[in-house]
């Protein structure tokens, strides 16, 4: 017995004191300050309504501090020394590879959103497809649309079109509205560059191409799942069009044929209809219209182009084609994806070192910034000014997401810095899951909890990557936990996420339609997108 004893290890000491430590030593006190950390978290999120950024920061000190931090490891010196500022090293290690990204990628969203890309997206589709296939049209158009805009926003850019389908056809609004929102649910969760994956992968340390690969496989058979339901809840659950949207559409569309008709009499060109028009700032506002619009577009400031028949027997601005949507949305991940695999299937070289560049986030991502610019601007008559001001609007509410991603940065620091990561590493492993499903488990929770997928996912991130270091994994089976993660932070959307209340007043939908409807749909994703990563990790 004495022996054994002896060679028993003598459990490590934690690697500071003081706080909550001075009551409860060891492991036991490390998991404590990290249960008490996530329950004040929601707590703070949920009951006292407390900006997440803010939230995120406070419970961070709050943690730090009770974990036995000092003042100078959380925050530094006042004078420059060699101590680092465990708070400013967590914004700034992820904020340094996310920001970027993100606003590339919502300034890439913008221009394709103002410029009518989706409607040329989704009127193609419609054609292609035909009436009865109608529902398919809308998820592709989500699904492809979705990838470089924000959930939001293709919703409030795509609900006309739903409108338009559910109106003509005369069936439930949910057989069209659903579909559409599984592909933009999708992307929104699995693929950059949304700023949930695009933190986890910064959080991990993988490859963007991994991320979007691994979420083209992943999403694709959960949407697919998703669509399913969306086709089964349509046809039993009736939903009628929200009349007060469809009129308003019809309003957006007779100013911008009036809008349209002012510029053609200020040009000296036909006319087709009387407008008065009232200027306010930059930006002139038809107040009168008895043209007869058939599209809308949506603009930002001076300079907006509308994408929109002009009146009979007008000329009209012609929508961007299928092929230059395909083309600026394609460049980017095809880029990346070259790049990440050049790393694989060649010899270092410097034909390898260009494909690198190039397919290089930052790189590709302003290149396919660049075409939009002028494929769908310069070339369409879009001055310099409105390209400036539909890219500058567009990056006002990015600052709120890049915030709270920065604070989750923070919060993955301090748990890692205290020694509590390393005691929840431990406790994990005790329990004998797979990480992916802790991962994906604690996304879920994380999600229910306190309804912001972005939170969700920094903040599960932040737990689970000490769990994987120095397990070796390949960045291809990182980049699953991701997904793992990532479908956690989508499971079951209820009423206290934003998005739910979007959907529900956005189509209409009661909200006991809309737990039936859309908070099943979007847990169909969620189970569905894990179960393939999870199956997919057994053998990576």
């Amino acid at each position: 017995m004495s022996s054994l004893l002896a060679t028993t290890p003598t459990p490590e000491a934690p690697p500071h004191t003081g706080g909550l430590l001075l009551l409860m030593d060891g492991t036991a006190g490390l998991l404590t300050v990290a249960a008490l950390g996530i329950v004040l978290l929601l707590v703070l999120i949920i009951k006292v309504r407390l900006q997440p950024f803010v939230a995120l920061l406070a419970v961070s000190i709050a943690v730090g501090l009770s974990a036995g931090l000092s003042v100078t490891e959380l925050f530094g010196t006042v004078q420059r020394s060699t101590s680092v500022s465990m708070i400013e090293s967590g914004m700034g290690g992820i904020l340094g590879h996310v920001a970027i990204i993100i606003g590339l990628g919502t300034m890439l969203g913008a221009i394709l959103e103002v410029s009518g890309g989706a409607e040329a997206l989704s009127a193609r589709l419609l054609n292609l497809f035909g009436e009865k296939r109608a529902p398919l049209a809308m998820g592709l158009t989500g699904l492809i649309f979705g990838i470089p805009v924000f959930f939001d926003v293709g919703i409030f850019v795509l609900a006309p079109i739903v409108y338009a389908a559910a109106k003509r056809s005369g069936k439930s609004i949910l057989l069209y509205c659903m579909p559409l929102l599984a592909g933009l649910s999708m992307t929104h969760a699995f693929l950059p560059p949304h700023p949930g994956p695009v933190a986890a992968a910064g959080l991990f340390k993988v490859d963007l191409g991994w991320v979007i690969l691994m979420g083209i496989i992943v999403g694709i058979p959960a949407v697919l799942a998703a669509w399913a339901y969306a086709a089964w809840i349509g046809k039993r659950l009736f939903v009628p069009v929200p009349q007060d949207m469809v009129e308003a559409a019809d309003e957006a569309k007779a100013a911008v044929a009036a809008e349209r008709a002012a510029r053609r009499a200020a040009a000296g060109g036909p006319t087709d209809g009387a407008t008065t028009t009232t200027t306010t700032g930059k930006s002139t506002v038809p107040t009168q219209s008895t043209g007869s619009g058939t599209g809308a577009g949506t603009g930002a400031g001076s300079g907006s182009v509308a994408v929109a028949e002009g009146p009979s027997g007008a000329p009209a601005e012609q929508p961007p084609s299928l092929s230059t949507v395909f083309l600026i949305i394609g460049t980017p991940l095809l880029l990346i994806l070259a790049a990440t695999f050049s790393s694989i299937a060649l010899d270092p070289s410097t034909f390898r070192s260009v494909i690198e560049f190039f397919g290089h986030p930052f790189v590709a991502l302003t290149i396919a910034l660049l075409m939009a610019y002028y494929l769908l601007g310069i070339r369409r008559g879009w001055s310099r000014k409105s390209l400036e001001t539909v890219s500058t609007a567009s990056l006002k509410p990015v600052g709120n997401i890049l915030l709270v991603v920065g604070a989750g940065g923070v919060f993955g620091a301090v748990l890692k810095g205290s020694g509590i990561a390393d005691a929840l590493a431990d406790t994990f492993n005790d329990v004998g899951l797979p990480i992916i499903v802790l991962a994906w488990l604690i996304s879920v929770v994380l999600r229910v909890a306190q309804g912001s997928a972005t939170v969700a996912i920094v903040t599960t991130a932040g737990i689970v990557v000490p769990l994987v270091e120095g397990q070796d994994l390949s960045q291809a089976h990182l980049a699953l936990i991701i997904m793992a993660i990532s479908a956690g932070s989508i499971f079951a959307s209820h009423v206290n996420d934003g998005g739910f209340w979007i959907v529900a007043k956005y189509f209409g939908i009661s909200e006991r339609d809309t737990l039936k409807s859309w908070t099943v749909l979007e847990t169909v994703l969620s189970v569905a997108g894990f179960a393939v990563a999870a199956l997919l990790s057994i053998f990576i």
